[in-house]
């Protein structure tokens, strides 16, 4: 019995199915190797058999030409090619879905003011590119956080990203967010407050870590509701702005940390905290636990 040692393309084409123009196509792009007999003609190695079946495959699944090249070349793990592709067509659909809703939320409401929703909505048109906004805004905020733990945790805290298959009301939440982060007045105002704090907060990350735990200690009352009252709660919160500040907690210090935080509650912001809860689809425990603080910081310099 002849032992076959290689294959003409009209045969390779016979053995896979795979139309002798692609094969053509696939060796131009690298992907098959063949050696050329006497007379100029393409001859493929047996292994060309399997190494084009693994092609077909793969490219059934969409991955592209110069992806299935570095696996086949032993440059790529397979397992690993495939995951990137999948985390590209979940970003493809994502992006699909985000397009889809914006297109529903721009048919709503009342056709007098669909131009302005409009407007509205072409700054969210990229769902990743509106959440580098809010980011970028709130980055800005930041007073002395490198990049790190610290920064990414209020980041994320304050910069939600957005939903990956949003409502139409989540897309206009969130268009609201990014119109709210480019409020010309609204930046002058909070970048003014940064400046102040920049000079009286000696350590902003142990700023947070307080903040965050006086926060998380209050949030169950918040959310059920209780009335803001002075209590360990509100002196851990206080204590955690004195020791930033390399203050003391005292009636007058109190007095002063109300006013600094006054801005944090300024009528749009209030509203931004609102509607990172329509983005989110639920409460937003720190912006809450922050609210029942003040007012109960408030409340208490009154007395």
């Amino acid at each position: 019995m002849t032992r076959i040692t290689s294959l003409g393309i009209g045969e390779l084409s016979r053995r896979t199915g795979v139309p002798v123009r692609t094969i053509r196509f696939y060796c131009d792009e690298g992907l098959l190797a063949p050696l050329r007999s006497g007379g100029g003609h393409r001859r493929f190695d047996p292994l060309a058999e399997e190494r084009l079946r693994t092609v077909r495959r793969l490219r059934a699944l969409g991955m592209g030409l110069v992806a299935i090249r570095s696996v086949l070349d032993g440059e790529d793990d397979l397992g690993e090619a495939i995951a990137r592709e999948r985390a590209a067509v979940d970003a493809e659909l994502s992006a699909l879905a985000w397009r889809s809703a914006a297109l529903r939320a721009a048919g709503q409401g009342d056709p007098a003011g669909r131009a302005a929703r409009l407007d509205l909505l072409a700054a969210v048109a990229d769902g990743p590119a509106a959440h580098d906004v809010l980011t970028g805004f709130w980055r800005s905020m930041a007073v002395m956080l490198d990049s790190g733990p610290f920064l990414d945790a209020f980041l994320a805290m304050a910069a939600p990203a957005p939903p990956s298959a949003p409502t139409p009301g989540q897309v206009v939440a969130y268009a609201e967010l990014v119109d709210l982060a480019q409020d010309r007045s609204l930046r002058a105002l909070l970048t003014a407050r940064r400046l102040a704090n920049a000079e009286k907060v000696k350590d902003e990350p142990a700023l947070l870590t307080g903040v965050t735990e006086a926060c998380e200690r209050t949030a169950p009352l918040a959310l059920a509701g209780a009335e803001p009252r002075p209590g360990p709660e509100l002196d851990l919160f206080v204590a955690a702005h004195a020791a930033a500040r390399a203050e003391r907690d005292s009636p007058g210090f109190r007095v002063r940390l109300a006013r600094d935080l006054r801005d944090d509650h300024e009528p749009r912001m209030v509203r931004y905290w609102a509607l990172t809860e329509v983005v989110t689809g639920g409460p937003h425990v720190i912006s809450r636990a922050h609210w029942w603080l003040f007012t109960a910081l408030e409340q208490g310099k009154r007395r």
